[in-house]
């Protein structure tokens, strides 16, 4: 990764500031698993940062008082004048990546959560309040839900979980607190469980569900940026491909399906006619709406807004817990008879390949209620939602309120991840 040396970084400031030519370099390459160095944390400002190129060539473009005076550059300067005699290094998105490389950006990307993981200490900058926010001011931050911006940037969900040491300072770089300090209050503004805060992801495993409802009303400025801040989340990795629109957070979830069983990928909600954005819904079964169908995969991570509860569920637990509300014999719901493991995913480019424990509906032998391997943290029921097939192909389903028959099966089915779904098609139960 590409640091920048703190001293060296403010002796070309007081140079430049003297008028005095200056040759330091001020960047170095290091490894990030070794060096021992701190990382900032910010809202980006638009038209106000500094990136590579600017910052490489600072000492001699005809710029440069300019530039000294934008509040990225402002920002560098106050951390490095924090981190002066505490640390060598400091790492800042804006000016350490040289995004004109899109290989150099994709391995960024890829890296990022475990940079700031690797951090000796994280300092955060909430650039818009001069306090630790305790209660939503919608008078103050009326575009971020009440609470200062950079709690509802889409990066900055990370960069709040990876490091272990997290500083919070004010608008005026005075220190208003730390991760551990005000794990109280940073749950309550953003639903990560104290735990996460406390301890880190890994003492947490927590579902995918739930991982996508801290993200739920967090934005970025570029939309496929919603599922590339959330890679590190996941403990995944893919190649970063801008212009793909929607389609990065359908990829988001492909690969997630390629190293994990967690079936509360399913788990999303939507109330829209034809929507796989999703919408909140206040009760905690299933959403029983007009018909609509669509890909089994939401296009947005707004869909899992409200599943904070949601949690995986053992093989044992599920069958067992699932033979009791479906009064059917657990084995028979199981693949093969086998309640020691849960079938994994097969993703390929005719849909995802899973068996999964059904029901059918009376009357529509072609619409299904199905049953995921995850529930509500506060209801020991598995969580289902509702399928139909359209040919051999399995699409989500909305609309069915008719009986569902008592007999039980574990159906391989193929489930369709693309939102090309048959429209104006309702089944009348």
């Amino acid at each position: 990764m590409r640091l920048i040396r703190v001293q060296n970084f403010l002796a070309m400031h007081r140079q430049i500031i003297q008028q005095v030519e200056s040759q330091i370099q001020i960047f170095a390459v290091c490894d990030d698993a070794t060096t021992r160095y701190c990382i900032l944390s910010h809202r980006w400002i638009e038209g106000q940062e500094v990136n590579y190129e600017q910052m490489k060539d600072l000492a001699t473009s005809d710029s440069v008082y300019e530039i000294l005076n934008w509040q990225g550059y402002q920002k560098i300067l106050k951390a490095c004048s924090v981190a002066d005699g505490l640390f060598e290094y400091l790492w800042v998105d804006t000016c350490c990546i040289d995004k004109r490389s899109s290989s150099e950006l994709s391995e960024a990307i890829n890296s990022m959560f475990r940079w700031y993981k690797n951090s000796s200490r994280c300092y955060t900058y909430l650039h818009d309040t001069s306090d630790f926010p305790t209660d939503p001011n919608l008078a103050n931050f009326p575009d971020s839900n009440g609470w200062p911006q950079w709690f509802s940037r889409g990066w900055t969900l990370q960069e709040l979980i990876a490091p272990n040491d997290l500083q919070f300072f004010s608008k005026d770089w005075k220190e208003i607190g730390n991760k551990r300090s005000r794990a109280t209050e940073l749950k309550r503004i953003t639903g990560v469980p104290v735990r996460v805060l406390t301890d880190g992801l890994s003492s947490y495993a927590p579902s995918f569900a739930e991982v996508m409802s801290w993200a739920a009303e967090r934005r970025t400025t570029l939309v496929e940026d919603e599922a590339y801040s959330l890679i590190g989340l996941l403990s995944i990795n893919m190649p970063m491909l801008y212009g793909e629109g929607k389609k990065a957070f359908q990829r988001l979830q492909l690969e997630f399906m390629r190293v994990t069983n967690d079936q509360s990928v399913f788990a999303w909600r939507a109330t829209k006619v034809g929507s796989t954005k999703g919408e909140e819904s206040t009760d905690g079964g299933n959403i029983q709406e007009m018909g609509w169908t669509s890909g089994v995969l939401p296009d947005s991570p707004v869909a899992f807004k409200g599943c904070h509860d949601i949690i995986q569920m053992a093989p044992r637990e599920f069958y067992r817990s699932l033979s009791i509300s479906w009064e059917s014999d657990a084995q028979a719901l199981a693949e093969g008879g086998d309640c020691e493991a849960l079938p994994p995913f097969t993703v390929t480019n005719l849909g995802i390949r899973i068996p999964l424990p059904l029901r059918p509906y009376y009357g529509c032998p072609s619409v299904f209620r199905v049953a995921l391997a995850c529930r509500r943290k506060s209801n020991l029921t598995p969580l289902t939602i509702d399928l139909a097939a359209f040919g051999p192909i399995h699409y989500r389903y909305s609309g069915a309120d008719g009986p569902i028959q008592p007999f039980s099966q574990n159906q391989r089915l193929r489930l369709a991840y693309q939102d090309e779904t048959p429209r104006g098609i309702t089944f009348k139960l």
